[in-house]
């Protein structure tokens, strides 16, 4: 029995042992693997913009509240019964200058006219026989013959009573020209070329003085109170005395089709900052809001618009789309196919531009196209020079490959 055992485990260990050997024959008779070292590289593909130096006029963007530039409530100067309204007389109507609107019950108002006519008449009859009276005593006068004192003599040719008589019809006359104005005012006219917001009477009103009619705003402009940063204040072009303020466009997303605007004129600074904001507030003018005239679309007064204010001439200066300032105010230039990073300085800054005074000329060469990787001298092919691999390849590093 422990010959079987032995020649059993004699057997394992030599065919462990041929195992063994086979293993590192194969082994040390596989090919070995060389390193070679492998470099591709490849300029970036880039799109660019080249730099241009001029005059431009940046453009401000605020927003504004649209606010009438007349407003007025309208009521009568008399007391009446309302006895006649306009058709256009109505919420959201438009009336004309002088245009007459409601109509008072004018009976009384005639009564008391052909009363004043009457007086009128009647001391003018009076004076004509004063009148009479003092050419008569002037006849008699002169055939007397008598030397008088002035005092005297104006109290014999009747000079006080003439005085007197035309005193009272100096009055009559002023009583029936008031008649005649209250006759007048029991038609109540619409002030100026206006829009109706708001009415308050109808047929049978009865009204006083000072008692409100309707609300009127005019329709020739409207005003625009936009809010500005303080610091915005000083590139803005306020109109001299005898000029127009400078160009600006009002949008009104909200309300007209997107494209759509209306132009407006930059007034004056209203020379108050807002409390809440701290922003300064300018005066801008809409002619003719509701397209009257020229067409277009209407303003809605209270509404919130956008208005873009064009400033005053920046002159000399580098004007580059605002997403071409990199961080920190550089700027990536192409110079001889190689990137470099540019510091600029920057005089302004508006919505959609940078204006640049330093560090960027006329004629060099911008990169448009956001890299990954950002340094100095890093190799760069124009995309408007063409790209004949079909296709953008950064600059691989080095890398080692196995064969």
């Amino acid at each position: 029995m422990w010959v079987r055992v032995l020649v059993t485990l004699g057997l394992c260990l030599l065919i462990g042992g041929g195992a063994a050997g086979a293993s590192w024959y194969i082994f040390q008779s596989e090919p070995t693997a060389q390193s070679e070292r492998a470099t591709r590289r490849s300029a970036a593909l880039v799109e660019t913009v080249v730099a241009e130096r001029g005059t431009f006029h940046p453009r401000f963007e605020v927003l504004g509240r649209v606010e009438p530039s007349r407003d007025v409530e309208l009521a009568p100067r008399i007391d009446g019964l309302v006895v006649g309204i306009e058709d256009a007389f109505v919420p959201g109507g438009i009336v004309a200058a002088n245009q007459a609107l409601v109509r008072l019950d004018p009976v009384d108002y005639e009564t008391v006219v052909a009363t004043r006519e009457a007086e009128v008449r009647q001391v003018e009859a009076e004076l004509e026989i004063e009148q009479g009276r003092q050419r008569v005593a002037e006849q008699e006068f002169e055939l007397l013959g008598e030397d008088v004192d002035p005092a005297n003599r104006a109290l014999v040719l009747r000079e006080p009573q003439i005085a007197s008589i035309r005193a009272r019809l100096a009055s009559a006359q002023a009583a029936l020209r008031q008649a005649r104005l209250d006759l007048e005012r029991t038609t109540v006219r619409a002030p100026f070329d206006a829009q109706v917001l708001e009415r308050a009477v109808n047929l049978g009103s009865q009204v006083s003085p000072g008692q409100r009619l309707a609300r009127l705003v005019g329709v020739d402009e409207y005003w625009i109170v936009a809010s500005v940063p303080l610091a915005d204040l000083r590139w803005l072009r306020f109109p001299a005395e005898g000029e127009t303020g400078a160009v600006a466009r009002v949008h009104h997303p909200a309300a007209w089709p997107e494209g759509v605007h209306r132009e407006a004129r930059l007034a004056r600074p209203i020379g108050v900052v807002d409390d809440r904001t701290r922003l300064a507030r300018v005066l801008v003018i809409v002619p003719d809001p509701l397209g009257r005239d020229a067409g277009g679309p209407s303003l809605v007064l209270g509404s919130i618009v956008r208005v873009e204010i064009e400033g005053r001439a920046l002159e000399g200066v580098v004007r580059i789309e605002r997403d071409l300032l990199r961080q920190g105010d550089t700027v990536w230039v192409m110079e001889d196919g190689e990137l470099r990073v540019r510091e600029v300085a920057v005089v302004h800054r508006d919505a959609e531009h940078a204006y640049i005074e330093d560090g960027l000329d006329a004629g060099e060469v911008i990169v448009v196209t956001n890299l990954a990787t950002v340094t100095d001298g890093l190799a760069l092919r124009r995309a408007e020079d063409g790209d004949p691999s079909g296709g953008s390849e950064a600059a691989a590093p080095e890398e080692g490959a196995q064969r």
